[in-house]
């Protein structure tokens, strides 16, 4: 955070100086007790405070509150701040701070993609300039504080995942953080817990829109059925958009798998840019064109941006590749699991499977409320449609894949598990070096992760 005095933010906050210095430089920000981590910090509190005991290892510290408060020389080392209204001073404090910096802020959503494409621009910007970004995929609303006060003088870009748990996710983010560029990847069926309809899951993603309030750059993906379904004729900030048909503005072409990634051309402005790209899939290039456009506005040549890209290492439990057990290779994707991501990960298992056994491990997609069923039909539908040998779900709701399956006819093995503890001997007994097995779930999936381990070869 850049440094600021008590006395310029309180004329900010129009706020009465009750206790305190307003000399004392601030730091860091908080809004909750619990983000009170270090000395300097200015904390936006509704409630009062009962015990001292816990904060005074970091004083010097700045209270804004509208409670009534007595001078206490108890509390020396404390400041004082008495508003009218807490979270209008903290949206102050947000606008106030947003306000000191003039530089490009990309902000991305998607149901899948959003950290694969978010590295892919951290990692071609910050060769040559002082960036900051989202911690891997850390991007709830508590840390958006944080993350924004990382922005300081020496900062030239910013990118930051905004992820939608329910609808307004985005739009708060956007209010914070003001983005100038916003990308959307694509949009499956998720967090319908919250969201309860698919439409409104959309609506939450086309927020978007908003956030870079009308006069910013959108980037979406033009292949992505959902997102060609917001509406976008009455926004007034640029389009771009990125995927395989004519009417892109960064279009790849010649999409092939090559040893450890994907080969393609990107065709901008009547010329055509090789790339490659480390990371399986065709949706690995979609995540690249995105990344490609958005350094592009930022000020990156195509050429550049294709070169520092060959540099980009995948990201962890993204499709990696493993030798695994009795020899057989092992596509590790236990990052995330929705429909979206389970389609592309399919159709990598199909594409570098060619000629092998295709097994399938698959657990349950999370936060769909009251549509489970029928998103795990879905799943199913999938399933059949791209095509496995072996399919082996894990957990009570997987196990409705694996019920649609055998329903629709799919010619394989099918095996529906509800734990982990009897799969790997099961695969022990039918897999060999002729065997290519994908596994996916969800970071939160402790036995699907543990399992995912437990096939690698030792070394």
């Amino acid at each position: 955070m850049k440094p600021l005095t008590v006395r310029e933010l309180r004329t900010v906050l129009a706020g009465e100086l009750i206790q305190g210095s307003d000399d004392m430089m601030v730091r860091h920000g908080a809004y909750r007790l619990k983000q009170v981590k270090k000395q300097n910090t200015i904390l936006f509190l509704k409630n009062r405070i009962v015990s001292w005991k816990g904060l005074k290892e970091f004083f010097p510290l700045v209270l804004v509150t509208h409670q009534a408060f007595l001078p206490n020389e108890q509390l020396e080392s404390l400041t004082v701040i008495k508003v009218k209204d807490v979270e209008k001073a903290y949206w102050k404090f947000v606008n106030y701070y947003r306000g000191l910096f003039q530089l490009p802020v990309v902000a991305v959503t998607g149901t899948s993609g959003k950290t694969t494409t978010k590295e892919m621009i951290r990692h071609i910007l910050s060769i040559d300039k002082n960036i900051t970004f989202t911690n891997s995929s850390n991007n709830s609303r508590t840390a958006h504080l944080d993350y924004l006060l990382s922005i300081d003088d020496k900062t030239e870009a910013a990118v930051f995942e905004t992820a939608v748990g329910a609808p307004g996710d985005v739009l708060t983010a956007g209010e914070i953080f003001k983005p100038t560029i916003g990308i959307i990847t694509n949009i499956g069926a998720h967090h319908l817990n919250y969201c309860k309809t698919l439409e409104s899951y959309i609506n939450a993603k086309a927020e978007m829109i908003n956030a870079l309030d009308n006069t910013g750059v959108l980037i979406v993906n033009s292949s992505d059925k959902n997102s060609n379904t917001i509406d976008l004729t009455n926004y007034q900030g640029r389009i771009i958009k990125v995927g395989i048909d004519s009417s892109c503005h960064f279009k790849a072409s010649e999409i092939r798998y090559c040893k450890d990634g994907m080969l393609f051309n990107v065709h901008y402005k009547q010329k055509d840019y090789p790339v490659f790209v480390p990371g399986y899939g065709e949706h690995q290039v979609y995540n690249a064109l995105a990344a490609v456009a958005a350094t592009h506005e930022i000020g990156i040549n195509l050429t550049e941006a294709a070169h520092r890209l060959k540099t980009f290492q995948n990201l962890n439990k993204h499709l990696q590749v493993y030798e695994g057990i009795n020899g057989s290779t092992i596509l590790d994707d236990t990052w995330s699991m929705t429909t979206t991501s389970l389609e592309a990960a399919l159709n990598v298992l199909k594409e570098i499977g060619q000629g092998k056994k295709r097994v399938a491990i698959l657990g349950t997609i999370t936060d769909l409320g009251s549509w489970g069923y029928l998103i795990h039909e879905q799943a199913g539908e999938l399933i059949s449609q791209i095509g496995v040998d072996v399919l082996i779900t894990i957990g009570e709701h997987a196990r409705i894949m694996a019920e649609h399956v055998v329903k629709i006819g799919l010619n394989s093995q099918v095996y529906a598990f509800n734990n982990s503890i009897l799969v790997y001997g099961l695969l022990r007994t039918i897999v060999n070096e002729n065997t290519i097995i994908l596994i996916k779930g969800d970071m939160y999936s402790k036995p699907i992760i543990e399992l995912a381990s437990k096939l690698r070869k030792q070394k």
